[in-house]
């Protein structure tokens, strides 16, 4: 069932379809796992090196990551619907504005076939429909955080953070 498409970035004309795959996980789930996992990674290394705590990678930088992987940025409903069935599957841990990878989510990430990073979408969405089934989770994104996420990564990427 497709449930929406979108253009594909680069390809007039082409279309991506978000629910792809037999199982219940979407296009869209798998793409925000795989930003969560790179924007958490390149958070805990900053923390190390500057001998802070860990704390998980912000909302801005999920953002970052999605716009890395796919050249485009997901919108609020997007970001909002993917990550309560992340979390609620027991994948991500979500605080705020906070994103955490669950032991869970780091299981199914190391245990993931390796594809590189261009088809690690691909790749996560057959895996997550062989290991887990969606969840629900009451996190709510209002407008505003998600405005407040997105100015933020906009003003790092102008100043080449």
């Amino acid at each position: 069932m497709i449930t929406r498409t979108h253009l594909l970035p680069g390809s007039p004309g082409a279309r991506h379809h978000c629910a792809m795959g037999a199982g219940d996980w979407q296009w869209n789930d798998a793409w925000i796992f795989v930003s969560a996992v790179i924007a958490e990674r390149i958070e805990r290394d900053r923390a190390i090196d500057a001998a802070l705590p860990i704390t998980g990678a912000s909302l801005a930088e999920v953002l970052a990551a999605a716009d890395f992987l796919h050249h485009t940025v997901p919108n609020r409903d997007e970001l909002e619907e993917s990550v309560r069935r992340l979390a609620g599957a027991g994948l991500l841990n979500i605080e705020d504005d906070l994103v955490q990878i669950a032991p869970a989510g780091e299981q199914l990430w190391r245990t993931r076939p390796f594809s590189g990073l261009s088809s690690a979408v691909m790749t996560l969405q057959a895996q997550l429909n062989r290991a887990a089934r969606p969840g629900s989770h009451d996190w709510t994104l209002d407008q505003q955080t998600y405005n407040a996420a997105l100015r933020d990564y906009q003003h790092r990427l102008a100043d080449g953070r």
